[in-house]
């Protein structure tokens, strides 16, 4: 039975798509169908950016002071908290993951999110430069920070609340207006914004949501000659495609793409601390994270004893209904997903590396998956290499050091690491060799709204959070007066 209805949101009211087409979204746990979902087109697309635009060139929202968007920003944050249980079931069921991960993760840090933008809407300042003068003459030089316009959010399948957060806190503290592309995967939580941005008072048009596949909504507002701004979190084959798209329009762009992260065990580590550490960089969110920390690397002179006792934690992963408190791991987003994060664990095996933990029984119903852990593996082994996007690590041992900081770079991805240690001070070395956006120390990938989240390489371009987002949704305005 359908549990749940997507409408597209355009211009302040909810719509069904133009061409009353629509697609069923599956809840993962059970395979059942649970929403009936917008199969919008580009007419929609055309609709929202039109609202968007308008919205921003001769709307209230261009004129609005930045102490009133704050305001409005912290409404909607104190809506978000007051619907956190809702939002937070409904997300467990789109996508599988257990409640106690959104309760605890995702709603916290996307209200907190809201919070620290509308902090900074009303600080947008400029600068008053000195300079030599214009022939002669004295000159007044100063700066000003204005919107880039209307910003398309594209949001992923993996945490689309919290990520769709963190793109549209900063648009709407800067002054941007937005259309969000929530996934085909999981769109349920986004749309429920809807009547939350309502009821907070946003005026029509500034924030408008579009459902659809990524093929028609997606690459429609991708290419719309309307948006000013492109925020992408997926994969990095979309990524380079989106890049791909707009390189001839000068769009501005951030890609948030795929990850391989490290995790680095040094032989002092607290090994009881960094199995609990490594475990969930592994498991949390079922794998589906790009910061997923699935490259174990370990010293050797530990590597037996840490590999035993993360197969033990492994086993020990409880798989069921996300809403169930006994659960610690839920479903994976779809079959073909599952499919796929099986195929993978079948390549690590003909590759020669030798599974611990990951053959035991999984629920009847369900895209399930048991965590998996390898050993015997080599840092040039497919598994070792490619994105899985599911509960799958491996341990691969090191001697020294810089073997373990060669090979923690040996990969096209550069996203995030972990290093595991009592030794500060190596701990500090390491961090400033890895090429990578982030690194944690003692812990795994800690996200906070005022840290920037970005990598390098084929794990994209920009960053989410932090005022360095901010500043992607700015652009500076340079006026000189001759006095």
């Amino acid at each position: 039975m359908t549990a749940y209805q997507t409408l597209n949101f355009i211009d302040g009211k909810l719509r069904h798509p133009r061409e009353e087409a629509y697609f069923e979204k599956a809840e993962p746990a059970t395979g059942e169908t649970i929403s009936r979902v917008c199969d919008s087109t580009a007419h929609d697309v055309e609709d929202a950016v039109a609202a968007a635009r308008a919205a921003f060139d001769t709307g209230p929202w261009s004129s609005m002071p930045g102490a009133e968007r704050a305001g409005l920003l912290m409404h909607l944050a104190d809506l978000l908290q007051a619907n956190a249980e809702a939002l937070a079931v409904t997300q467990a069921r789109e996508q599988g993951r257990p409640l106690a991960e959104s309760t605890m993760m995702d709603l916290p840090l996307a209200v907190d999110t809201l919070r620290y933008f509308a902090g900074w809407a009303d600080k947008l300042e400029g600068r008053c430069i000195p300079t030599a003068g214009y022939m002669g003459k004295p000159t007044l030089n100063y700066t000003t920070m204005e919107p880039v316009g209307v910003a398309a959010l594209i949001i992923p399948w993996n945490a689309p609340l919290m990520i769709c957060i963190w793109k549209l806190a900063p648009a709407l503290a800067a002054g941007c207006t937005v259309v969000i592309k929530p996934s085909e995967e999981a769109p349920l939580t986004i749309s429920a914004l809807a009547p939350l941005l309502i009821e907070a008072g946003f005026p029509p048009g500034v924030v408008n949501i579009v459902n659809g596949r990524g093929p028609s909504v997606g690459r429609a507002l991708v290419n719309h000659d309307g948006v000013d701004k492109i925020s992408f979190t997926g994969s990095t084959g979309v990524g380079k495609t989106i890049a791909a798209d707009v390189a001839g329009s000068f769009k501005k762009l951030t890609l948030e793409l795929g990850g391989k992260a490290p995790q680095i065990v040094l032989a002092d580590a607290d090994i009881e601390a960094a199995v609990a550490g490594v475990a969930m960089g592994l498991f949390v969110n079922q794998g589906q994270t790009c910061a997923s920390g699935s490259r174990v690397l370990v010293h050797r002179a530990v590597a037996g004893q840490f590999a035993e006792r993360l197969a033990a934690a492994a086993k020990a992963v409880s798989l069921g209904d996300p809403l169930s408190p006994s659960t610690t791991m839920g479903a994976l987003i779809n079959q073909a997903h599952k499919d796929r994060v099986l195929r993978y664990i079948g390549i690590g095996k003909e590759e020669g590396a030798r599974l611990i933990a990951g053959e035991e029984p999984v629920p009847g119903k369900g895209h399930f998956v048991r965590p998996a852990i390898f050993v015997d593996v080599r840092n040039d082994m497919r598994i070792a290499q490619e994105e899985i996007f599911g509960p799958v690590g491996m341990i691969i041992p090191f001697d020294s050091a810089e073997e373990a900081v060669a090979m923690a770079n040996d990969v096209e991805f550069a996203l995030s690491a972990t290093v595991w240690t009592r030794d500060l001070s190596a701990a500090h070395r390491m961090a400033s060799q890895l090429k990578v956006g982030a690194v944690a120390i003692n812990g795994w990938s800690p996200l906070d709204a005022r840290l920037p989240w970005g990598g390098f390489k084929n794990s994209g371009s920009g960053h989410d959070l932090s005022q360095t987002s901010l500043l992607s949704y700015l652009r500076e305005k340079v006026v000189t007066a001759v006095l």
